[in-house]
């Protein structure tokens, strides 16, 4: 201790004598620029943060995109509207079959057929839609317990998608891009024997969501390190134009399922999962986490009500065609349209311009509305002042996905 200190007394700061006073107060408030990512685990991708810390306390972090560029776009522009659903899946890898849907959704009402669409068709397009986005919620609440130091719950959730993953790939032959759903229809019916294995999926996971119920979110080290961390209010998450879990965590009920009424989605049974600030305050990382989980049980309600619709009133039929509603090009008219629909993450949405002459069936101009990408926009508000340790926390909260970010 240097000689120049002439008493400590007991308060918030050391009295110290002038000449080390303005020394101690520069080191008191130096600021550290600590870079995490791109290649860091916990940042879900390849996402880079410029953290700015001042001590063990976050004052701000930049967000620093464009290591996964996909091009997604260009690509989209330059390939006809049905040879693109192959990028679409690439975009979030986590759950392809929600973007899928949205896109076809998208080509087929700006070719009014929309309306044409079978019934066994719809219904198998939200079954399978729903099954990846439980499989997405898995790895978004697996990983996140990996973050903050469980390890437990990542591999029993692992287990349990990978039964989802064999149904998926025995349908369409692949684990995660599945290009499945195609434009005026489906790839190709359902396996027969599908719809048994897939209720006995459902008896065996039942009891599974109650286990990560009591094992991960209502576990005392889990409460204790998300409730109160993160926490996004309602304003701050319309603002900035979060959808999704991250949202819904905020305690408002949005869900383009219902908002949109889209698909068949009108005839099914389910509830909107939000948040109540049970654990802390609303919108902290426990309630966007505990989202997730209510959600598997309400997309578990909706697969089961897509089964007893596919086994009783929808039934196989040698004469049912996947594709007959397509035409050989598809060539919509010109035209400026938008559609959206819900994702695992939140609202995805598509800006299509067709070709001006309507003669063309590549599309003049794609935009992508990402979800992840606006979820990802809040983390510096939500960010400032929490503790380094605590960083981790929030971005896993988010679920990202940065293949969709980047396009």
């Amino acid at each position: 201790m240097s000689q120049t200190i002439q008493h400590i007394v007991k308060s918030d700061n050391l009295l110290i004598s002038e000449p080390n006073k303005f020394q101690a107060e520069q080191l008191r408030s130096e600021e550290m620029i600590i870079n995490v990512g791109p290649q860091h685990p916990s940042t879900h991708g390849v996402l880079r943060l410029e953290v700015i810390s001042d001590g063990e306390t976050i004052v701000d972090v930049v967000p620093h995109l464009g290591y996964l560029h996909r091009c997604f776009e260009k690509h989209a522009e330059s390939l006809p509207y049905n040879q693109t659903i192959p990028f679409v899946d690439r975009m979030d890898y986590m759950a392809a079959m929600n973007s899928e849907h949205v896109w076809v959704m998208g080509v087929e009402r700006m070719l009014g057929i929309d309306k044409d669409i079978p019934k066994r068709v719809e219904y198998i397009r939200v079954l399978v839609a729903e099954l990846n986005r439980i499989a997405s919620h898995f790895v978004a609440i697996g990983t996140y317990a990996l973050d903050i130091g469980a390890y437990t719950p990542f591999l029993w959730l692992m287990r349990d998608r990978e039964h989802i993953q064999r149904l998926l790939e025995w349908i369409c032959g692949a684990r995660m891009l599945y290009n499945y759903i195609w434009i005026g229809g489906l790839y190709y019916d359902l396996p027969v024997g599908f719809e048994d294995r897939c209720r006995d999926f459902i008896k065996y996971l039942k009891p599974k969501l109650l286990e990560l119920q009591q094992l991960v979110i209502d576990n005392k080290i889990f409460v204790q390190r998300t409730a109160n961390v993160g926490v996004l209010p309602l304003a701050v998450a319309v603002n900035y134009g979060c959808t999704g879990p991250v949202l819904r965590g905020s305690g408002l009920r949005w869900d383009l399922r219902r908002v949109d009424n889209y698909s068949v989605y009108p005839e099914l049974d389910f509830e909107i999962p939000v948040g109540k600030g049970e654990m802390g305050i609303l919108g902290d990382c426990w309630d966007r986490n505990n989202v997730r989980v209510l959600e598997c049980y309400e997309s578990l309600k909706i697969v089961e009500q897509c089964l007893e619709q596919l086994q009783g009133k929808y039934v196989r039929t040698r004469e049912f065609d996947p594709q007959a509603l397509v035409p050989k090009k598809i060539r919509p008219k010109s035209m400026e349209f938008y559609i959206r629909g819900e994702s695992a993450k939140g609202e995805l949405g598509f800006f299509f311009k067709t070709d001006p002459a309507g003669k063309s069936d590549t599309p003049f101009r794609v935009k992508a509305r990402a979800c992840s990408f606006h979820n990802l926009s809040v983390l510096p508000e939500i960010s400032r002042g929490a503790l380094l340790a605590d960083l981790i926390a929030v971005i896993g909260s988010l679920d990202l996905v940065m293949g969709e970010v980047d396009r």
